[in-house]
C-alpha cells in the first residue's frame, strides 16, 4: 500500500516527523518498508516568468525568450508552441539535473545562447505531458523553488500489509490508525451529490442481472451521461504518479483515486459499446473468450464469474475490464460499477489467469461489503466535477446474501491474563471505539462487541485481543518471563525404555532408521505372510498419497528392507540399521487401533564395519552375532529372557532363527530373511533381522540392582565336553545347568561346539566352561568335582549325552 503524507493529512491531523510516523505505523502492525521524499529533484529548478518572446533568426520552430527568475534575467531558446510573454514556468538553470539524470549546460541553438531550459511536465516527472511547457499558476512567485510553489514537499509511505488487514488498502484505514493512537478524528471526503438508490435492479435506464449471488453477494451500478473525457486535473495527476499509477483520463483516474481512497475498486464501462441495456454477471461459458484492458484475449472457465452485457462478456469480475468496453476519448455515457465479490472466487480466477491487480489484489482479501455506496457516491461526485457528467435515473443496488457480521463477547480478564498487563473494561472500550470497532457492556467483565463491516478480520475473541495489544502498543505492555518450576517434565517408563534402547544400539554400531508409519499393501505379500497371519489385518488410509503408502504399517520390517536395498544397489553393503516405531494392528469392536512400539533392525555385509578388513577382517554378520546384540539389549536393561529354537517365521529361514521368550511371554523374534523375501524386496545380500515387542519387553519383570562387595576367595573354574545329537541346542545345555540352580556355581559358558572325526555322524561335542565360587572360603577340589558330577549325570540322563573324553 502506498500513500503519501500529505495525502494522509486530508483525513486526519497529525503532527509527527516521518521517521516517527513510518515507527508509529509499524508498530501498529503496518510495516513501513519505504519512507521516500517526493519530487526533491525538482528543488532546484525555479520559478520563471516570460518577459519578452522573439522569433528565432535561424529556425522557424524556436523562440528566443527573455526570462525573469527572481532578481535575475535570462536568455533561452524554447521552441514550446505554448511559450508566450507573462507565463509563468519552471527553468532549469545550468548545472541543475534532472529527473530523468541529464545535466543542463548552457549552450548555443542555432546561433543563439541559451541560458538554461524551459520545463514540460514530462520533463519535471509529473505526468507524460509534453505538448509543451508547464504553465503554473499565478501564485506562484519567479524564483520560487518549484517543489515549494507546487506543494510538492511531500513523502511516499510504502507499507507492507500482511493478508488480514484489507481495511488498510485505503488511505481512509490506514489514516483511521493514525487517528487511533493520535486522538484525532478521522475526517472523511463529503460527496457534493447523492444518488438515490432504486429499489429493485433496474433503474430507468439500464438494469441488472446477478445470477449467481454466492460470488457476487453485491452489485452497485449508475449510468452518468454528458461525459467529456479530458486529462484529469494537476493535483490528481500528481497523486496517482507518486504512487505509482500512470494517469489515463479524468474518468479512469477518479476510479483509480477512489480505490486508493476507500479501497474500493470501481470499473467504468462506456454504455454506448455494450450491446443492450442490461448488465448480466454470472459465470463463464465452457470455451468463452474476452480481451482485455490489456490487449490479451483469455481464456475462460466455467466457473470463473464475469459482468457481461446482453451478448457477451465485458469484465473479468474484479481483477480487469475487457477492452470492448474501454472508456477512451469518444465515450459520452459511463456505467459505474462498485461491487463487493466473492474473495475466493477471486483469489481462485486471478490465479487461473495469472492476472494480479489492483482491483484483485483487494477483492482477494476482502472488502467492506457496506461501502459499496459510498465509494459510489464519492466517485460519481469527483466525475460530475472534473468530467462534467450527469446521474441519469437512479442508483442500481443488487444485494444478495452479505457476510453476517457476529458480535464477539470479549472478557477483560482473558485480555489481561494473554497480554500480561491489567486493563479496564472501560479502557477497552476507549481504545476499541477509536478504530471503530464499539462494544455493549454485559457486565464488569465482558463486553459485547460488534465489528464494523469493513474489519473482515475479526472473527475471534482473540483477534480483539491482539487489537488492545496493537492500540496499547507492544512497548507498553511489561515484559514478564513464565514462572517455570525448577523440576524437570516426568518421562513415562516406556520413553526411558526406548531412549535406552537406541542408545544400547547405536552403542553397538548401529544407525536409526526413521520411516513413515504408511506402507504398501504389497509388501505384507513380499514378506510372505500367511493369510490369517494377524499382520495381515490391516488400517486403510481415507485420502492416501499413493498405493504405496495406503496402510498403516504392521511391521517394520519392510521399511527397512527397502532402506537396505536402497543402500547395497549404491555400494553400501555393510549395514547394522535399526528403528524403533509403531505398528498399528487393528482391534475388533474398536474404532481405534492397537499401537504396539517395535525394535526392529536388519543386518547384512560385514561383522566389524569400522576400520579396513587388513584389521577386523571380512567375517560376515551370522545369526550369533543377531543373538548377540539381542542379549545386550536384555541385558543391559536387566531383562532374563530365553532363546528357543523349533519355529520359524514366513520369512525367515527355518535354520537361523530364534523366539525370545521371558517367563513365558513373548519378546520378539531374530532369524535370516528367507532367500523368497529377498527377492521380492531386490535384494542379494544374505540379510538377518532382529524384531522385539517393546510393549511386552517394558511390561516384563527385570531384576533389581543388586550390590555386594568384592569376594576375598578366588574362583574355580572345571571344563567339560558334553556329546549330544545335533538336534539339541547348546543354549539348552546352558539353560537346563541354570535352572537346576547348584550350589557355587556362578557361570556357564560354551567355548566350543565341534562337528567331525571322532564325533559318529548326526551328533556335535559342546565345550562348557563352568566358574565355581564361595564368599565364604575357598572351595576345595573335592566339593568342586562333587558338583560336577551332578552337572554330567543331569546331562547324560536329560539330553542322552556322553562325556567326551579328552
Amino acid at each position: 500500500m502506498k500513500f503519501t503524507v500529505n495525502w494522509l493529512k486530508q483525513y486526519v491531523d497529525f503532527d509527527l516527523s516521518v521517521e516517527d510516523l513510518a515507527e508509529r505505523l509499524t508498530m501498529l502492525g503496518l510495516e513501513v518498508d519505504a519512507a521516500t521524499p517526493l519530487y526533491q529533484t525538482l528543488t532546484e529548478i525555479k520559478v520563471a516568468e516570460v518577459i519578452t518572446v522573439d522569433q528565432h533568426p535561424q529556425a522557424d520552430h524556436l523562440s528566443v525568450c527573455t526570462i525573469q527568475v527572481g532578481g535575475e534575467v535570462k536568455r533561452v531558446v524554447c521552441g514550446a508552441p505554448n511559450v508566450r510573454p507573462g507565463l509563468l514556468s519552471a527553468i532549469a538553470l545550468p548545472g541543475v539535473v534532472m529527473p530523468e539524470g541529464f545535466k543542463i549546460k548552457k549552450s548555443k541553438l542555432r546561433g543563439e545562447v541559451s541560458e538554461g531550459m524551459l520545463c514540460s511536465e514530462k520533463e519535471l516527472g509529473l505526468n507524460d505531458s509534453h505538448a509543451g511547457i508547464i504553465e503554473l499558476p499565478e501564485s506562484c512567485a519567479a524564483g520560487q523553488s518549484l517543489r515549494q510553489a507546487l506543494n510538492l514537499e511531500d513523502t511516499l509511505i510504502e507499507v507492507d500489509l500482511t493478508p488480514n488487514r484489507p481495511d488498510c488498502t485505503s488511505v481512509i484505514g490506514v489514516a483511521r490508525e493514525i487517528a487511533a493512537f493520535s486522538g484525532s478524528s478521522l475526517k472523511l471526503p463529503e460527496a457534493d451529490i447523492s444518488i438515490p438508490v432504486s429499489g429493485s435492479s433496474s433503474s430507468t435506464s439500464f438494469s441488472v442481472e446477478v445470477r449467481d449471488s454466492t460470488l457476487c453477494p453485491r452489485y452497485t451500478a449508475q449510468l452518468l451521461r454528458g461525459v467529456k473525457i479530458g486529462p484529469s486535473p494537476a493535483w490528481l495527476q500528481r497523486l496517482l504518479t507518486a504512487v505509482g499509477l500512470r494517469p489515463i483520463n479524468n474518468i479512469v483516474d477518479i476510479t483509480n483515486f477512489v480505490m486508493l481512497e476507500y479501497g474500493q475498486p470501481l470499473h467504468a464501462f462506456d454504455f454506448n459499446k455494450l450491446s443492450g441495456d442490461k448488465i448480466i454477471i454470472r459465470q463463464a461459458l465452457s470455451g468463452e473468450k474476452i480481451t482485455t484492458l490489456d490487449d490479451v484475449e483469455r481464456l475462460l472457465e466455467p466457473d470463473m464469474l464475469v459482468i457481461c452485457d446482453e451478448n457477451k462478456p465485458a469484465a473479468v469480475a474484479g481483477i480487469m475490464g475487457g477492452g470492448g468496453s474501454e472508456v477512451d476519448n469518444s465515450t459520452s455515457e459511463i456505467l459505474l460499477e462498485s461491487a463487493y465479490f466473492n474473495p475466493v472466487s477471486i483469489r481462485r480466477t486471478a490465479r487461473r489467469l495469472k492476472l494480479s491487480t489492483d482491483a484483485s489484489y483487494r477483492f482477494e482479501r476482502g472488502i467492506d461489503p457496506q461501502g459499496t455506496i459510498k465509494a459510489l457516491n464519492r466517485a460519481i461526485s469527483l466525475m460530475v466535477r472534473y468530467g462534467g457528467g450527469e446521474p441519469a435515473g437512479s442508483m442500481v443496488d443488487c444485494q444478495g446474501t452479505i457476510p453476517e457480521i457476529k458480535p464477539i463477547n470479549l472478557r477483560v480478564q482473558r485480555t489481561a491474563n494473554l497480554l500480561g498487563a491489567d486493563f479496564t473494561l472501560e479502557e477497552i472500550s476507549t481504545m476499541l471505539n477509536a478504530i471503530e470497532v464499539t462494544g455493549i457492556k454485559i457486565n464488569e467483565d465482558t463486553l459485547l462487541v460488534t465489528p464494523p463491516s469493513f474489519r473482515v478480520d475479526l472473527e475471534r475473541e482473540i483477534d480483539l485481543v491482539e487489537e488492545i495489544a496493537r492500540l496499547k502498543g507492544y512497548n507498553e505492555i511489561p515484559t514478564t518471563l513464565p514462572t517455570v518450576p525448577m523440576a524437570f517434565s516426568s518421562q513415562t517408563e516406556d520413553r526411558l525404555l526406548r531412549r535406552k534402547i537406541s542408545h544400547i544400539m547405536t552403542g553397538l554400531g548401529c544407525s536409526e532408521a526413521i520411516n513413515y508409519s504408511f506402507t504398501d499393501p504389497a509388501n505384507l505379500d513380499k514378506l510372505t505372510l500367511d493369510e490369517n497371519d494377524h499382520r495381515r489385518r490391516t488400517i486403510k488410509i481415507m485420502n492416501p498419497l499413493s498405493e504405496e503408502q495406503s496402510i498403516m504399517r504392521t511391521t517394520l520390517l519392510p521399511g527397512l528392507l527397502e532402506n537396505a536395498r536402497h543402500n547395497i544397489n549404491h555400494q553400501s553393503n555393510d549395514l547394522k540399521l535399526f528403528e524403533i516405531g509403531k505398528v498399528f494392528l487393528p482391534i475388533d469392536g474398536q474404532e481405534q487401533p492397537l499401537e504396539e512400539q517395535h525394535l526392529s533392525a536388519a543386518f547384512s555385509g560385514r561383522r566389524q564395519l569400522d576400520g579396513p578388513p587388513v584389521h577386523f577382517g571380512t567375517t560376515p554378520f551370522d545369526i550369533y552375532d543377531a543373538k548377540g546384540i539381542a542379549e545386550n539389549i536384555l541385558n543391559e536393561i536387566r531383562l532374563e529372557a530365553h532363546f528357543i529354537m523349533g519355529s520359524e517365521a514366513p520369512y525367515s529361514l527355518p535354520g537361523p532363527f530364534l523366539t525370545i521368550e521371558s517367563a513365558g511371554k513373548y519378546l520378539g523374534e531374530l532369524g535370516k530373511f528367507s532367500p523368497t523375501a529377498l527377492k521380492a524386496f531386490g535384494i542379494k545380500e544374505e540379510v538377518y533381522f532382529l524384531d522385539l515387542n517393546l510393549d511386552n519387553v517394558g511390561a516384563a519383570r527385570t531384576a533389581g540392582i543388586k550390590f555386594k562387595p568384592l569376594s576375598r576367595f578366588p574362583a574355580v573354574k572345571r571344563d567339560l565336553a558334553i556329546i549330544i545329537d545335533n538336534g539339541v541346542g547348546a543354549g539348552e545345555i546352558v539353560n537346563a545347568i541354570n535352572n537346576e540352580g547348584f550350589k557355587y556355581l556362578q557361570q556357564v559358558e560354551i567355548f566350543d561346539i565341534y562337528q567331525g572325526n571322532p564325533i559318529s555322524e548326526g551328533q556335535k561335542s559342546v565345550a562348557l566352561s563352568l566358574t565355581y565360587h564361595s564368599d565364604k572360603n575357598t572351595l576345595k577340589d573335592k566339593a568342586v568335582a562333587k558338583i560336577q558330577n551332578k552337572i554330567i549325570a543331569l546331562l547324560v540322563d536329560k539330553f542322552h549325552g556322553k562325556l567326551r573324553e579328552a
